[in-house]
């Protein structure tokens, strides 16, 4: 018998391939299937099931294409009821792989149908269990992103994540193997750790939504306590799980067009297309095309373009270093947006050399803030999360975070030049490119953000909450 996790960084996501004799089955497959496909015929071993934990709110599974590939059955547990064929399992029903067995439990509260695979070694040893988004290491799935679906309150789904917990998932052995669909950076939870696989023993000493005096109404609140809004995708990626999508195939067809500078002009005003700038934050601030905005391959891609892209039916046109255009096209698919139309050929320097016109970011580091900060202090601006703020801030800096930057417009200074941060760099490029395009142009961004910051001798605030006065 082997297991291996898949996991996919940008999307804190684990994906699992279990495989027994000549037999596999796939949990929670990413929506690009060829990994799975080449790994299995390596193998010798057929796709014999197609295991769904539930239908994911946070990226675009790869279920329907994989299925439609192997002839494999997508498996869900009760409640669930996708548009396309599916089996739907019983609470406890079994199925054999090879010289094991994987057995369905019922786990609902993140969502009604979420559902809990139990491992069976060839003995009936009870070896780990596949818990999707019911259980992650150190927290559990947040109760707020089905509630819309009926009449449940969030209260009402985290007392059902609390009963599935202590009902199927806690009375199982310490010793077995916890395999999560996500990890720490996933905003499925908010206390996850930064580790991908763990024991169900240590999990009980560790993990608070597990402690084994915990009552119903204090687990209902905890579970519930500090939850941030969930990102705009969400319901819509909800929505092409449980309906389907197009083939990962005839997006990328239609994603990897080359397009000289003319080309990518013309198409970016016939279908106003959105000119999404994937480099590195440095490359964005050298030179860009105007109105483009910057989202990085190298950091939380995916999850940024679902928050700050609100239309997943946006045509969208990239700007990519050579070579990492399906790349790119293939984790905008993850999130579902499948309507990148093109890339421009030949980068930045095919457009500057065609003598089109290419705007800067004024980037800057930290020590010249430190330097100006006296005559600047009322003119900085926080793009981190509100816990990132409140754990320390620059003294007096305002806080606009990224998420709802579009919020805040009328914040920013519309003469006087302004300073904007984050954690790393990362982010703030990506707001000042935000900022850019709705015609706020006196931006500087901070390199290194907060982390080299900190290291300055401009004056920082730790938050004090009023009670304590």
């Amino acid at each position: 018998m082997i297991v291996e996790q898949i996991y996919t960084g940008c999307l804190a996501q684990g994906a699992y391939y279990i495989q027994s004799g000549t037999e596999a089955a796939i949990i929670d497959p990413l929506r690009e299937v060829a990994p799975y496909l080449k790994k299995a015929a390596k193998d010798g071993v057929e796709i014999k099931y197609i295991f769904e934990t539930h239908f994911h709110a946070d990226f675009v599974s790869g279920h329907v294409t994989l299925a439609d590939k192997t002839g494999a059955p997508i498996i869900y547990g009760p409640n669930a009821n996708p548009s396309f064929e599916a089996h739907i399992a019983t609470d406890g029903e079994e199925f054999k792989l090879g010289d094991v067995t994987i057995r369905a439990l019922h786990t609902p509260g993140h969502t009604m149908e979420s559902t809990t695979y139990l491992l069976l070694d060839k003995n009936g040893k009870e070896t780990a269990i596949f818990t999707g988004d019911t259980l992650f290491l150190g927290d559990v799935g947040r109760p707020d992103l089905a509630q819309k679906s009926g009449d449940l309150t969030i209260e009402d789904l985290a007392g059902y994540s609390y009963d599935s917990l202590r009902e199927k998932i806690m009375p199982l052995p310490d010793d077995v193997t916890v395999y999560p669909a996500h990890g720490a950076g996933s905003a499925c939870g908010k206390n996850m750790m930064k580790e991908t696989v763990d024991t169900l023993g240590n999990q009980k000493k560790m993990n608070y939504a597990l402690r084994a005096d915990m009552t119903k109404e204090e687990f209902i609140k905890e579970v519930t306590d500090g939850l941030l809004p969930p990102p705009a995708y969400f319901p819509l990626n909800v929505k092409l799980n449980k309906e389907g999508y197009s083939s990962i195939d005839n997006v990328l067809k239609n994603g990897v067009k080359p397009l000289n500078s003319a080309a990518f002009e013309l198409l970016a005003n016939e279908k106003e297309a959105l000119l999404l700038d994937v480099r590195t934050p440095a490359d964005f601030a050298k030179g860009h095309i105007p109105n483009s905005i910057f989202i990085g391959l190298n950091g939380s891609f995916a999850p940024w373009v679902g928050e700050l892209i609100v239309d997943i039916q946006q045509p969208i046109l990239l700007i990519v270093d050579e070579g990492r255009e399906e790349e790119a096209v293939t984790r905008l698919a993850r999130v579902g947006f499948d309507n990148t139309i093109g890339y421009l050929e030949g980068g930045i320097a095919a457009w500057e050399k065609s003598g089109k016109h290419l705007e800067t970011v004024t980037s800057v580091p930290a020590t010249v803030l430190e330097e100006n900060y006296t005559n600047s202090k009322e003119r900085i601006f926080d793009v981190r999360k509100p816990g990132e703020y409140l754990s320390e801030h620059i003294n007096g800096a305002h806080h606009t975070p990224l998420s709802d930057l579009n919020n805040y417009l009328s914040s920013f200074p519309k003469e006087k030049p302004f300073y904007l941060h984050c954690a790393g760099g990362y982010r703030s490029m990506i707001a000042a490119s935000i900022l850019k395009s709705r015609g706020i142009h006196n931006v500087i961004d901070v390199q290194g953000g907060y982390s080299v910051i900190k290291d300055t001798t401009i004056p920082k605030s730790d938050y004090v909450c009023p009670s304590t006065l």
